[in-house]
């Protein structure tokens, strides 16, 4: 019963990792779940002007919190909001005083002062440091800021910034998410610069720790650590823009740190709690003197004035030499009762890094008398840590047992142990339906909003009433007019089921022959059925044995190619020649699948094998990188097969804008496909680390593109796409991040970013199995498992729009994964209700029009990529 009980808390830590992406909801301004006496002011001009009616979206009162008088430069005038528990704080949102037409005050920026006690006030600051947000530039709009680097906090205080003297009023609404570790603050020693020769400098700081800075120490505070960023498995590479290399991990060298060998670090906690296990991310690219710690040992305060237990708790870790892959290393702490913990992390090489910490606990602190302590630790095989448990006892043991009491406290143990299995359980269903039915407010769908982001700043706006009209009346919501409307939710389970979906669907309800229209994967203009008939004689479903096939074997995705089959792929039927396998050179894994592997390699003395007309460019003497995608050697017959025939399908490819497959190695195991590869790497990584280029670029030697350089890109990829679809072939996974770049900019489609882990937020896993580019996808793509050149299109769309926001943000950025597929089905029924991407400010009104038509409903109403390539091409200079 412990050792399952043991697994169950183990699961459940495995599900308490914060994901500052999707921990976004709307903490209870607006809804009330916040009360009126948790919203307090440091003045209000009148009584209808007070902290109350600062809730975003309301009109009570006067209609928002107002600070009386005129606000001046130097005043610091707050709103404070008691959040009522720790929160991870994320992103903030305002609105002024419209008052139904009759106000027109707002703060044009706003600082923003938090605490978790009440009593210690911090100051917020981005991770460029700077400390003013953007706030409103009128009235009725919403303006959203992201909050980079997120917040732990009890007590939030939004203070108004004016240049002038002049009248302000704000309402609010907070986003964010419980903070269930309980963690208040984190003491370690700085961190350090990292200077290898042959690579840019590493300041291995934390950069954002809101604690005091003394003597080399961190004392009483947070920061990166516990700010949901995981570091990359190359710690020179960072998940933030505009940064430092080695920004992501606060990291120590070993010598630096004395003769002791160890980091020490000290938690404190909100309160007492049973502690079931510690997860770090620890960095482990071996190469550079970098490894996950070699052990641990933990030490428990039960509270705050008492001393250290003496009895630890220590815990061994496997070393690996041959995956440099950053990971979490997860240490149990056997249900120890503490308020503090202190730790101390033993070096297993020159370098120790770490991104995040996290702990696991439960809420319940057990009595003294039943708790589970650890008395030796030796490390098995596998680097678990066996523990022998010993119960605690008040007796002496050479008292006789209580014969008629000892039933009694065996079955109250039973009681408690079953009780909490079943609370457990419970807790884990609950959390298993609220991911399934997506429990964050649905309101951004039910309402005609309009979303766009400003290209410079992470500020938001959320248009949600029109434009005031000239007339006294204030806007208006428009009602829903149609009251047998129901909202279709297409993770419930009943959804999967055709039947039932055309149940909830009407317009479904005229079914046709599914042979008219060609579900699965066809060229569009084998269809020959109508447009009414294509998209209403389907039931939106997930066609899941289509899309499980969207992912090749070794994880990259394949090609969709009408009538190739594989039962008879042979050598003989592979045009490409057999390179000397011993001439690759492993520099990186890039991805993985089920049965197969992609790695970066140099390829010696491929160019004088290929010969003359080699596809490769000119490379200056320099070494030839390529990309092998490698079979493992226990594949399934299926998997040989199929990757047969992604040999085949790339072996018919030919095109300047196309990945070419070079060479193979088939002649034994484990089989290899060659492939081109860039120096330059792939497009959205290249756009997001660069600017649009102006003076300020060129003065200050920031990385720049040009508008024509964004054009140029754009009509390479619809030349290369129009020769896919040429031969009928459909891509289905079109994105910047499969588009790679030489060094004279020159665009390849390519085929593997779905197996790369840089990506992985990309995808939606369905079912535990297919990841699907769901932000990517056409609505028929996602309801009817339907691939065509037409849904590619459709990508090619979304890939236009990453290339004119320079990659700074994923598409659909502030719906969650749930909600975009909510999205297809309002694409689908077609009502005014589905939303769009924004225009970007870089992109020409002509060339967002035919975004636009790209995402249009009906498949006859988007362009073709001939099309495609015949619009853009004359926008570039010949």
């Amino acid at each position: 019963m412990h050792l399952f009980l043991l697994l169950i808390l183990q699961a459940t830590a495995a599900l308490g990792q914060i994901d500052p992406a999707h921990c976004r909801y709307a903490l209870g301004m607006e809804d009330r779940r916040i009360k009126d006496d948790d919203i307090t002011a440091s003045s209000q001009w009148y009584e209808t002007t007070g902290p109350q009616y600062a809730r975003l979206n309301r009109e009570e009162g006067d209609g928002a919190w107002c600070p009386e008088g005129q606000l001046e430069p130097s005043d610091s005038q707050y709103l404070q909001v008691d959040l009522g528990r720790l929160t991870f704080l994320t992103v903030v949102g305002t609105q002024g005083r419209y008052a139904r037409n009759s106000g027109n005050e707002f703060a044009r920026a706003y600082r923003l002062n938090y605490s978790r006690d009440g009593l210690l006030w911090k100051s917020w600051k981005n991770r460029l440091g700077n400390a003013v947000m953007e706030g409103n530039k009128n009235a009725y709009t919403s303006v959203i800021n992201d909050l980079h680097p997120p917040i732990i906090t009890r007590y939030v205080r939004l203070i108004p910034v004016t240049k002038l003297s002049t009248t302000v009023c704000m309402r609010v609404e907070l986003y964010g998410c419980p903070w269930e570790d309980g963690l208040i603050s984190y003491s370690a020693p700085e961190g350090q610069l990292m200077m290898p020769p042959g690579y840019p400098i590493a300041s291995l700081n934390d950069s954002t720790y809101d604690g005091v800075h003394e003597r080399r120490r961190l004392f009483g505070g947070m920061g990166q650590l516990t700010d949901g960023v995981i570091g990359q498995d190359d710690f020179l590479v960072t998940r933030q823009y505009h940064v430092w290399p080695g920004y992501d991990y606060l990291g120590w060298r070993n010598d630096s740190l004395g003769t002791q060998g160890y980091v020490e670090m000290e938690f404190v906690f909100d309160r007492q709690r049973n502690f079931t296990s510690l997860k770090v991310h620890s960095n482990n690219m071996f190469s550079r003197g970098v490894k996950i710690f070699s052990s641990v040992s933990c030490w428990f305060k039960p509270r705050l004035i008492a001393g250290w237990e003496a009895e630890s708790v220590a815990f061994k870790t496997v070393l690996d030499d041959r995956n440099p892959s950053a990971r979490y290393v997860t240490v149990p702490l056997n249900r120890r009762t503490a308020k503090s913990i202190r730790c101390r992390f033993y070096f297993a090489d020159v370098w120790m890094m770490f991104s995040e910490i996290s702990f696991q606990s439960e809420d319940t602190v057990l009595p003294t008398q039943i708790t589970l302590e650890v008395t030796s630790t030796p490390v098995t095989e596998e680097g678990t840590m066996a523990t022998t448990p010993k119960t605690a006892v008040n007796a002496s043991t050479s008292d006789p047992p209580d014969d008629g009491n000892t039933p009694i406290l065996i079955g109250c143990l039973v009681t408690i142990i079953l009780l909490l299995v079943i609370i457990i359980f419970l807790i884990l269903w609950c959390q298993y339906v609220c991911k399934v039915l997506e429990k964050a407010p649905r309101r951004i769908l039910d309402e005609e909003v309009t979303v766009r982001l400003s290209s410079c700043s992470d500020t938001i706006i959320l248009q949600t009433p029109p434009v005031p009209p000239r007339s006294g009346h204030g806007p208006t919501v428009p009602a829903n007019t149609d009251p047998h409307y129901e909202r279709v939710f297409l993770l419930d389970p009943q959804y999967q089921n055709p039947a039932v979906l055309r149940n909830k669907l009407p317009e479904l309800s005229q079914s046709a022959e599914a042979s008219a229209c060609g579900g699965g994967y066809a060229e569009p203009d084998v269809t020959q059925c109508t447009p009414h008939q294509c998209f209403h004689s389907n039931a939106p479903h997930y066609a899941e044995t289509d899309i499980v096939r969207l992912q090749g074997v070794t994880g990259s995705n394949m090609y969709a190619v009408p009538a190739l089959t594989v039962d008879s792929l042979t050598r003989k039927d592979i045009s490409a020649a057999e390179f000397p396998r011993q001439q690759l050179i492993f520099r990186e894994k890039l991805g993985e699948g089920q049965f197969g592997e992609v790695h970066l390699c140099e390829a010696e003395g491929l160019p004088e094998f290929l010969g003359e007309g080699s596809p490769l460019p000119d490379r200056d003497g320099r070494s030839v990188l390529v990309a092998v995608k490698q079979l493992r050697a226990d594949a399934t017959s299926q998997a040989r097969n199929d990757f047969l025939k992604e040999i085949k399908i790339m072996s018919r490819l030919n095109d300047p804008n196309i990945i070419r497959l070079l060479c193979v190695c088939v002649s034994s195991d484990p089989l290899c496909m060659v492939t081109e590869y860039m120096e330059n790497g792939d497009l959205n990584m290249f756009l997001s680390q660069r600017e649009i280029e102006s003076t300020l670029t060129h003065a200050n030697n920031i990385p720049s593109v040009s508008l024509s350089d964004l054009l140029h890109m754009s009509v390479q990829i619809s030349s290369g796409m129009k020769y896919l679809a040429s031969l009928n072939f459909v891509h289905r996974d079109l994105a910047t991040r499969n588009c790679l770049l030489d060094r004279r900019l020159t665009i390849k489609i390519a085929d593997f970013g779905m197996s790369r882990n840089l990506y992985s937020s990309d995808y939606y896993r369905i079912q535990g199995r297919a990841v699907l580019p769901i932000r990517w996808m056409a609505w028929e793509s996602i309801l009817l498992g339907k691939f065509t050149t037409a849904s590619d299109v459709w990508a090619f769309g979304v890939t236009l729009w990453e290339i004119f926001t320079l990659c700074k943000e994923q598409p659909y950025s502030l719906l969650s994964d749930e909600q975009v597929i909510e999205n297809t089905g309002e694409f689908f029924r077609n009502q005014g209700r589905q939303i769009f991407l924004y225009a970007p400010p870089l992109c020409p009104p002509s060339l967002f029009e035919l975004m636009m038509r790209c995402w249009s409903r009906d498949i006859p109403d988007r362009p073709t990529f001939e099309g495609l390539y015949q619009a853009l091409r004359p926008h570039v200079n010949q």
